[in-house]
């Protein structure tokens, strides 16, 4: 219901009517009969769904979206739905009777769907009538469904072809998901493939002897994961979950060729008997404690003695090789091959689960797209087990496996026969699998509107390269800017590329630019290690030259003479941010977050990120309107001096980083496209550059005012005295500078003191400080 919400359409959230008052309702004077009560339950779904951490919502206002509502008395609304989706519990009795009831209640061309997580789809539609089972389907979608990218359809032999491919484009196109086709088996793809993987570990981690952090190193980043690896995830999701899942596996899938492998291991049965279930019961494989410091610490489990020790710090050579290997598959590689013990555990749980997926081949899924995508879209994992099995080479591991005994399942020895060594290729720019099928390559269908950088590059569209960033042909006249730096931060390669192709639109070669790239961040700031190393050796000139640089970068982009619309996905800090304020429109990811948090390194935005702000706020008072700008001047001192980072692209509305007319995509693979799109549209609607404009400002006597509050913050012990300081910096900037109160500033007028006060600030000891800080640890440093 709250993704319904984000993709702002509306929904009922059905549950039971209580049969009971509580304590609390009973004083009230409620009653059974009152509405109040009857949709109790549903309303505490709702109030959940605001407070939930992290946040279900983009906005907390989508809630409104959503209406509380009870079998007993709504269940006529089922008949006004389009879509209906089942989430009650996972037990098919419980599922069929909902199902008769809303069978009965919603109308024809209904579209129904279960979110069970592996049930069989046919069973439940058993007894239905011909045109629910020719609507109805698994939409099975993992959890929390903001964040999680898979959605798992799983149609059952009556569903209408022409309702399935409806569904499918609406979950990639509308809820921005990445669609897996399965089939009808236990635990579809994504857990099938997912628990065999944490049963492997639990198999070999006691014979390497790895402790559960060491695991968790391990499987985590070194080898293409997300940081909380494979324990730490197993405390998320619930330990009596995960032992549920497993045995249901082992009792559905008794024709499983590893079917002896799906038990918990005695310590996790132990942990779940005794309710410690992870982080939803406080304990589970991890728990937080507090040392004798009053420091909270994190403890782990000690499987054999069952006791919660202090980890330390784990430090593993295989773990380190792995990180200084530069793409996931190099990383993957590179502890497989590790001679040493964790390599040895990795080799045999990639082994394995690479196994184990070639043999269900077939039975869950179609092919080897749909098991990898499942794996990276529903664990985050960056490579699916096919893509990782030609990152470690397939023959050469086939080789391995065969001399430790393992049994290579027939379609990987007829892959190995007839094709070139590996399960994917790329010709001619298009990416192909091997089709265990067919036995030949095939090209691997890309939805209309998605557009990804590697086949532009493939198919010879780089038209201007630095060390920083690439400038493509999209084609249509509309050029494309990818940063490539580490952590895609700014730098004076990066200008040039944006500056090249804002040359080409003056010149009337290209209409536009694009401004964006499939990077996890689009981009974490400026390079404030060039600074750094610029500040110590006093080279005032050569920062100057960089903050000015980038400044007249910006500004061609917000006056060029065809729009310019950027693409941000994931985090945009810093000046990071500042890019995409300066386009003529953005083109958002949902999952967009941004902010100007230079304060952290004892800095200013130097990039126009102050200016933009200012003449966000302050210009929109209407012209010829009276308006006090101290509430303005507050709300963008407040939002720069804490460092507010906007957690959706829809929050960043609120903070002033995008405009009300800025555009969002849920899908990520869309966004290049949708980008490209705008560009093309606000061209063939006469596009026209903006006019320079003015603002008034606070002056003198604002600045006085945020420095009374800075004072009183100090006094406080919020803030400290370089806190106190660099307030006072920002202050003057967001004001207008030391002027009279009302006075008309330019955009550069505001540019200049941001540079000024940049440049200051680099010449601080206490900068150097948080910024080296920032470089050593990764953390802002309070001095």
């Amino acid at each position: 219901a709250a993704h319904l919400a984000n993709a702002g359409i509306p929904s009922y959230l059905f549950d039971i009517a209580p049969g009971e008052l509580t304590p609390e309702e009973e004083a009230a004077g409620l009653t059974l009969g009152d509405r109040k009560v009857r949709n109790r339950i549903s309303q505490a779904g709702v109030a959940a769904m605001l407070k939930s951490k992290p946040a279900l919502l983009f906005h907390k206002d989508l809630a409104s979206l959503v209406t509380a509502c009870n079998y007993e008395d709504d269940v006529e609304k089922l008949g006004e739905c389009d879509w209906i989706v089942e989430v009650v519990v996972e037990r098919m009795d419980v599922k069929q009777r909902v199902f008769e009831m809303v069978d009965t209640h919603r109308k024809a061309g209904s579209v129904i769907t279960s979110n069970t997580s592996g049930l069989s789809a046919e069973v439940m539609a058993e007894g239905r009538s011909d045109d629910f089972r020719s609507h109805f389907m698994v939409t099975h979608f993992f959890n929390p469904v903001r964040y999680m990218r898979l959605l798992e359809l799983v149609p059952i032999s009556a569903t209408d072809p022409a309702v399935y491919a409806a569904m499918a484009e609406f979950g990639e196109r509308v809820l921005g998901k990445g669609i897996v086709h399965c089939k009808d088996t236990p635990n579809f793809i994504g857990n099938r493939i997912g628990t065999f993987g944490i049963t492997s570990v639990f198999r070999w981690m006691r014979e390497f002897g790895a402790s559960i952090p060491e695991v968790d190193s391990v499987f985590g980043p070194a080898t293409g994961r997300p940081k909380s690896a494979v324990f730490r995830t197993a405390d998320i999701v619930g330990l009596d979950t995960m032992a549920h899942v497993i045995k249901t596996i082992a009792e559905q899938c008794p024709d499983d060729p590893w079917v002896e492998r799906f038990q918990s291991p005695d310590f996790m049965k132990a942990l779940v008997d005794d309710g410690r279930i992870g982080q939803k019961a406080g304990a589970g494989f991890y728990k937080k404690s507090k040392n004798d410091e009053g420091k909270t610490v994190i403890l782990a489990l000690d499987p054999d003695s069952g006791d919660y020790v202090d980890p330390g710090k784990v430090r593993l050579d295989s773990v380190g090789a792995a990180r200084a290997a530069e793409t996931a598959a190099d990383k993957l590689k590179a502890m497989v091959w590790f001679d040493d013990d964790y390599g040895r555990l990795v080799w045999k749980v990639t082994a394995e689960t690479a196994i184990y997926s070639a043999q269900l081949l077939g039975e869950i899924a179609d092919d080897i797209v749909n098991v990898d995508n499942a794996m990276k879209w529903g664990y985050s994992f960056e490579m699916g087990p096919f893509e990782s099995w030609d990152a470690i080479g397939v023959e050469e591991s086939v080789a391995r496996m065969r001399d430790e005994g393992m049994e290579i399942p027939e379609v990987v020895e007829h892959m190995l026969k007839a094709s070139d060594g590996t399960w994917y290729v790329t010709r001619d720019g298009v990416r192909h699998f091997w089709d265990v099928t067919s036995e030949q390559y095939e090209p691997i269908e890309t939805p209309p509107g998605v557009l990804f950088i590697g086949a532009l590059r493939d198919t010879g569209g780089v038209i201007h390269e630095s060390p920083g960033a690439t400038l493509f042909d999209m084609g249509d006249g509309v050029g494309l800017v990818e940063f490539h730096t580490k952590m895609n931060a700014l730098d004076p390669t990066i200008d040039e590329v944006i500056n090249a192709g804002l040359d080409r639109v003056d010149a009337g070669d290209m209409i536009g630019l694009v401004i964006g790239n499939e990077a996890t961040n689009f981009s974490v700031g400026a390079n404030v290690g060039l600074v750094g190393m610029a500040a110590m050796g006093k080279d005032w000139d050569t920062i100057e030259q960089m903050v000015a640089g980038l400044q007249n970068t910006m500004m061609r982009m917000k006056y060029s003479s065809g729009p310019v619309v950027v693409a941000p996905r994931g985090m945009a800090l810093g000046g990071g941010a500042e890019v995409v304020m300066h386009g003529s429109a953005v083109r958002a990811h949902a999952e967009t977050y941004l902010g100007l948090v230079e304060l952290g390194v004892g800095l200013i935005p130097a990039g126009g990120g102050v200016k933009e702000l200012a003449f966000r706020y302050y210009g929109s008072i209407p012209t010829g309107v009276q308006a006090d700008p101290l509430p303005y001047m507050q709300r963008i001192f407040e939002i720069i001096g804490t460092a507010q980072v906007a957690t959706s692209a829809v929050e960043a509305r609120d903070l002033g980083f995008l405009k009300d007319t800025d555009m969002v995509t849920l899908n990520p693979d869309r966004v290049l496209a949708d980008a490209k799109a705008d560009v093309i549209r606000m061209v063939e609607a006469g596009w026209k550059p903006a006019l320079p404009v003015k603002v008034r400002v606070p002056g003198s006597g604002g600045i006085a005012a945020l420095k009374v509050a800075v004072h009183g913050m100090r006094g406080g012990g919020y803030l400290s005295e370089y806190d106190q300081h660099l307030g006072g910096k920002l202050a003057t900037v967001i004001c207008g500078g030391d002027v009279p109160g009302g006075t008309m500033r330019t955009e550069q007028e505001f540019l200049d003191l941001e540079r000024e006060a940049f440049l200051s600030l680099c010449g601080e000891e206490k900068t150097l400080a948080r910024i080296m800080h920032m470089l050593e640890k990764g953390k802002p440093l309070r001095n």
